[in-house]
């Protein structure tokens, strides 16, 4: 059951601290990897690990704020491997720009959200949200029978204090995720989400964590928060995957599924 061997997965934002160890795992439960970063340092690193242990994987520069970056990739990823199966939209993440410091207004001194830039606002959006949207347009024009996952976000339930460009996206993204499984269906494609809560990431260390790795206030609240006690690690995501990955999940779609430790199940009561 859950046999992903063989499946071609383009997966968007390899190079990152979730999509990196993805990437290595999917690859060796048989399933050929298509690594697809910005950073081209990134997505070689993660391709060559995949190598390292008898896998198959690539790496591809992809921009997925640009559509002519992301047809470039799909072509060189297509003559390399013929087809691909499953798209995996792992590329987003936060920004300080788009965050201010204070959780409800009336901190004296705060950078507060009337001082957020709209150019932070547009990065955390373009990246989660177009950022999904356009790989999807590119993929799944061509793919026959596949399935599209999408990352959405615990903030897409409960929107966090401080992160409101940030929440609103992630929003987005789940609903687009029901969107497109409509939209799709009758192609054959399944278009599902998971959504993650909290997990330590490039994007959001800076907020959960200080410089001696000691828990911020910010962070101790989500562990109180959070029923299992601690932050997911990125094997926590794995199962979950691959279940969603495979033929045998043939009748699901247009869900986002919670990876999160039950804090959307916790009122904090």
């Amino acid at each position: 059951m859950f046999d992903i061997k063989g499946k071609v997965i383009v997966i968007t934002g390899a190079g990152g601290v979730l999509g990196s160890y993805l990437s290595v795992e999917l690859a060796k439960l048989g399933a050929k990897i298509a690594v697809l970063d910005l950073n081209e340092e990134s997505a070689k690193r993660v391709a060559n690990e995949i190598k390292a242990i008898g896998g198959e994987g690539q790496s591809f520069i992809c921009n997925v704020l640009e559509k002519q970056s992301i047809e470039e990739a799909k072509e060189k990823i297509i003559s390399a491997f013929g087809k691909v199966d499953i798209l995996m939209n792992a590329a987003g993440g936060n920004s300080p720009k788009a965050t201010n410091d204070d959780e409800q207004l009336g901190d004296p001194g705060a950078k507060t959200f009337f001082d957020i830039d709209k150019q932070g606002i547009d990065f955390v959006f373009d990246l989660n949200i177009v950022g999904t949207i356009l790989p999807t347009q590119v993929f799944a024009k061509n793919m026959e029978k596949g399935v599209i996952i999408n990352f959405s976000s615990m903030n897409a339930y409960r929107p966090l204090t401080k992160i409101s460009a940030y929440s609103a996206a992630k929003a987005a993204v789940t609903n687009f995720t029901q969107w497109a499984a409509v939209y799709l269906a009758k192609k054959g494609i399944r278009v599902v989400a998971i959504a993650p809560g909290f997990f330590l990431t490039n994007q959001n260390r800076f907020l959960l964590t200080d410089e001696k790795g000691e828990l911020t206030p910010r962070g101790k609240k989500i562990m109180q928060h959070t029923p299992m006690g601690r932050f997911g690690e990125p094997k926590d995501l794995l199962g979950a995957l691959v279940w969603l990955m495979s033929d045998e999940a043939k009748f699901v779609t247009g869900i986002t599924l919670p990876i999160d430790g039950g804090f959307l199940a916790y009122s904090g009561v």
